[in-house]
Order: C-alpha cells, then sequence, then structure tokens
C-alpha cells in the first residue's frame, strides 16, 4: 500500500519551472532515495511534500488524503541536526510531543522508552555538545520519528559524518529502520549510500529536474556488508552514473 503518492508535481520560480511533473510512491516500511546533482530540485520537492511550499500543479497524498500545501503531517529531518545545546538529549527529542500539548513530564516518559532502541542509552541528561556527531543524528532521527511515525523526509542525514562513522551509522539506520517501520524518503549526493540504503532508488536529472529513473535495489535486506564490493552493486552504481552524465 502507498504511504505517500505525489502526482505531476511541478515548481516554478519567476515564470521558470524548477521541478516538471514529479510523481513518485513510498510505501509503508519503504527507504526510497532521491540522488541528483546538486540544484536539480531535490529540496524543493521536499518542501513541496512537506506542506511548506505550494506546488504550481500536481497533488501530495498521504494515506489517500490531499497534504498539499498542509504542513505538519510528515516529519522532516534537515542536514544539520538542529538540537537545541541549552535542552538535554531527551528534552531536544521530546520537543515534538510537547509542541502537541503532552506535558513536559509525560513527554519525557514516553520519550525515554525509545533511547535503547535507537542506541541512546545513557545520554538522556546529557547535552548535545556532548555527544559525537553520529549520536546526535540518531537523538535527530528519534526526536524526528516522535513527530511522526507514518513518513520522514530525510535530507542527507549523514553527509556530516566522517566514512567510519557513517558506515557504523548506515548499519544501525537499517537496523532501526527493520524495527520501527518508519516510511523514510531520503535526499543524498552519495551514489553508494543509496544503493545500500534503499528499497528503490529515484534518479532525478535535469534543468527543470525531472524523474528519469526508477531503479529497484533487489539485494534483500539485511544486507551484509560485503554487498557494496558485490558485482551487483557495481552493477548499479554504473547505471546510476550512466543517468547522471
Amino acid at each position: 500500500m502507498d504511504r505517500l503518492t505525489t502526482k505531476n508535481i511541478t515548481v516554478s520560480y519567476e515564470g521558470t519551472n524548477i521541478i516538471e511533473d514529479i510523481s513518485i510512491e513510498l510505501k509503508k516500511g519503504e527507504i526510497v532515495c532521491l540522488i541528483g546533482v546538486s540544484g536539480v530540485g531535490k529540496s524543493t520537492l521536499f518542501n513541496v511534500i512537506s506542506g511548506l511550499l505550494n506546488p504550481d500543479s500536481g497533488t501530495v497524498q498521504l494515506d489517500g488524503s490531499d497534504i498539499a500545501g498542509k504542513a505538519g503531517n510528515v516529519s522532516y529531518m534537515l542536514q544539520k541536526d538542529l538540537l537545541l545545546p541549552y535542552k538535554t538529549i531527551l528534552d531536544n527529542v521530546s520537543l515534538p510531543l510537547v509542541i502537541r500539548g503532552e506535558k513536559k513530564s509525560k513527554a519525557r516518559e514516553i520519550t525515554a522508552r525509545y533511547f535503547e532502541e535507537f542506541g541512546l542509552e545513557g545520554t538522556q541528561n546529557k547535552y548535545p555538545k556532548q555527544l559525537s556527531g553520529g549520536m546526535r543524528q540518531r537523538a535527530a532521527l528519534l526526536r524526528t520519528y516522535l513527530f511522526s511515525d507514518q513518513v520522514a523526509l530525510l535530507d542527507e542525514p549523514f553527509s556530516a559524518l566522517d566514512s567510519i562513522t557513517k558506515s557504523n551509522m548506515h548499519k544501525w539506520f537499517l537496523d532501526v529502520m527493520e524495527q520501527i517501520r518508519l516510511s523514510a524518503l531520503l535526499i543524498t549526493h552519495d551514489i553508494d549510500e543509496a544503493i545500500l540504503l534503499s528499497d528503490r532508488i529515484y534518479v532525478m536529472a535535469g534543468k527543470p529536474g525531472r524523474i528519469r529513473e526508477e531503479i529497484i535495489i533487489r539485494e534483500p535486506k539485511p544486507r551484509a556488508r560485503e554487498f557494496v564490493v558485490s558485482d551487483s552493486f557495481m552493477e548499479y552504481k554504473k547505471y546510476i552514473l550512466s543517468i547522471l552524465e
């Protein structure tokens, strides 16, 4: 069942189309990556899906309901973790519940239940500056999940991490997503990351930006680390590069 769909989304600026005729779908529990060069319109599409930007034409549906131009229906995690430096990790993560009207004590109680599952146990009373980049991203993802456990938009969530930390985060991300079954649409410039994490990949290219190809990654999850050096992985990568070039 499709959890999220966009149909024929077009957005223009000063008479020039930025993205054109974008139709994508995200099913329950899927990780779908959106890949393309800088400036192709990936973030513009995310702003439409999140309700921050109205499209010139087209529709956005969440579980069959029209959400175009309506913010607050899906969660949106930006590249930077945006944790508040003066709040503890527990209070940072529980913020979506407080914003929705939950009492702070109850919000903390609900949030604390997820800390072990997200690999954050022991960080509840620490502050963001006391955590590594990887741990801050875990906290940011948990906060995103608590905002909406239906659909998450993740805009390059691992791009600021060093290669070793990123590799460890990829494994953790796949494991935790398997548990929570969150449907996620993820922007990345990293082709290897897209192939490793995705159930499907949409490749955007051109001006205006369009979906040029939908690629299904057929290897079952969980995927072993050896997948990234396999022949099939390299074939996916060469094919994506041929589209982008």
